[in-house]
């Protein structure tokens, strides 16, 4: 790297840290904010500075899948393209969703979530984070394409085990286990089904377009056809699109995270709504108490109702009181919209009590809508799937300046350490050289594979889906695969949940008792 590229990384960096306090400065002037007290801003600008780290990490070790192919059939040059890829995943985090950030949240114990700006809260954020990185960068050191989707979910499982561990309770208490598999089984799948799709594709491309030179190794240094290298290009960029736009979350949902635990004020609620929702937020309120009170009747709540729905939220098991407090809650909730007129109008002394009440009822409904015991009809399940998408419009949102912070992160990790991967994918996997056939085969089907999983707001691993697409193209080939890459891949990806869990939940308990 020429002094001239390193110069504009840095400034595009400092451009970027600076436009992302900028902002911050901006949302919390808006709302009337205090800057008295610095402690608060000191560790909010901490917490931020690692969860982009997490994302820079996370750009030069994912994102060498999307360039390996273009590098190695010499479709682009390797600065060109990692800056092509870059763009991309720049791209991807802008137009990102938002679901697979907060189905990551959900893993997260509830209790700590909300009390994400106590101390166990920054523990939480801290310990986490730091444990993913640390991951990372030892597997990328040694040239092992691991997952950072996989790493974040066993950094994330592991603080729930500490959690429930350290309130004397069974560890298995501190993770929603039901979210938990479901991440699994894509987790597990994606690898699976990039192997088998990007091998049958192959044979199909081998059938259908009877071109030698799309099965050959690429001559030294000598670029391929003008359409062969335009479909490498494509799917290259396709790759970093769905990478960002799908890893790129993970970042924003932490980041999300750390505001509203530190500065409430402006991030708890989503205050750019408009006051023309009210009135659909407080009939979507009517209707859904009307269900849960209807289950509720011959019950009724003494004092708060909150720590039953916590309750039922932390451990899945419905008793007398479940339904009452829940209805008190809802109705507690649809006061305080109603009293204000707008979520921008609530004092900023308890919007994060009123955060926190909308958050704990949109899990509750989130249970009650998947547990057949609850005998509920199809009329009921509607009207609570309105309410719950009126709650988690109102908490569960991802301003611009966010995006743009993680996209910045992720793009310029990119362009970062590249190149220990790149060699794992474009030399090692298979005995004989990339040729393009299988170099688009991969791409195609990891840009599909991760497109899908994004719109079902699932988290998978570019790295895996990658990989093992092309070691299906290797075996489908008949190029043979070298089993020493795909042992040490395995065993990667075999230890990077226990790792992670281990190392998370070791910081945890560290970060706890120094904060």
């Amino acid at each position: 790297m020429g002094l001239r590229t390193i110069l504009i990384f840095l400034a595009i960096m400092a451009l970027g840290l600076f436009f992302t306090a900028y902002s911050i400065y901006s949302d919390l002037a808006a709302t009337g904010a205090s800057f008295a007290n610095f402690l608060p801003f000191a560790l909010l600008g901490v917490a931020l500075l690692i969860a982009l780290g997490f994302e820079f990490v996370n750009g030069f070790h994912d994102t060498a899948n999307a360039v390996a192919t273009v590098i190695y059939t010499h479709s682009l040059a390797p600065p060109v393209a990692v800056v092509w890829s870059g763009c991309f995943n720049f791209l991807g985090v802008l137009v990102s969703s938002g679901a697979v950030a907060f189905g990551i949240i959900s893993l997260l114990p509830v209790e700590l979530i909300l009390q994400v700006g106590s101390q166990a809260g920054f523990a939480m954020v801290f310990a986490l984070l730091i444990a993913a990185i640390i991951w990372n960068l030892g597997t990328w050191w040694l040239g092992l394409p691991a997952s950072s989707s996989h790493t974040l979910i066993g950094s994330i499982i592991g603080v729930g085990v500490a959690n429930a561990l350290m309130h004397g309770r069974d560890g298995t208490s501190g993770v929603d286990w039901s979210k938990a598999v479901e991440i699994g089984y894509a987790l597990l799948l994606s690898p699976i089904v990039g192997f088998t799709c990007a091998a049958g594709l192959l044979l199909i491309m081998k059938f259908l377009v009877r071109k030698p030179e799309l099965y050959a190794e690429p001559k030294a240094n000598a670029a391929p056809p003008l359409w062969i290298r335009g479909l490498l290009i494509f799917t290259s960029a396709g790759v970093s699109f769905a990478h960002g736009s799908n890893d790129g979350q993970k970042g924003m949902g932490l980041i999300m995270l750390i505001l509203i635990g530190t500065v409430p004020t402006s991030y708890a609620l989503n205050r750019s709504l408009p006051e023309s929702q009210v009135s659909a937020f407080i009939q979507a309120s009517l209707a859904a108490s009307k269900v849960v009170e209807t289950k509720a009747a011959g019950y009724s709540v003494l004092g708060d109702p909150r720590p039953a729905v916590t309750n039922y939220v932390s451990s899945h098991q419905i008793n007398e009181g479940t339904y009452p407090s829940l209805a008190v809650l809802i109705r507690d909730i649809a006061t305080q919209v109603k009293t204000y007129g707008s979520l921008a109008r609530i004092p900023s002394s308890l919007v994060g009590n009123t955060r926190n009440d909308m958050y704990l009822t949109s899990e509750a409904i989130r249970f009650l809508q998947k547990d057949k015991a609850n005998d509920l009809s199809k009329e009921d399940v509607a009207f609570l799937a309105a309410y719950k998408k009126t709650l988690d419009e109102s908490t569960k949102f991802i301003p611009t300046w966010v995006k743009i912070s993680v996209a910045i992160a992720l793009g310029l990790g990119t362009m970062i350490g590249w190149k220990r991967i790149v060699v794992t994918v474009g030399e090692k996997i298979g005995k004989q050289h990339l040729t393009y056939g299988q170099g688009a085969s991969a791409e195609l089907v990891a840009m599909a594979t991760i497109a899908a999983a994004d719109n079902f707001g699932l988290p998978v691993s570019t790295t895996h889906v990658l990989s093992s697409g092309v070691a299906g193209t290797m075996a489908a080939n008949g190029s043979g695969v070298q089993m020493s890459t795909l042992r040490s891949l395995a065993l990667a990806w075999v230890l990077t949940l226990p790792c992670a869990v281990a190392l998370s939940a070791t910081l945890f308990w560290v970060f706890v008792q120094v904060l």
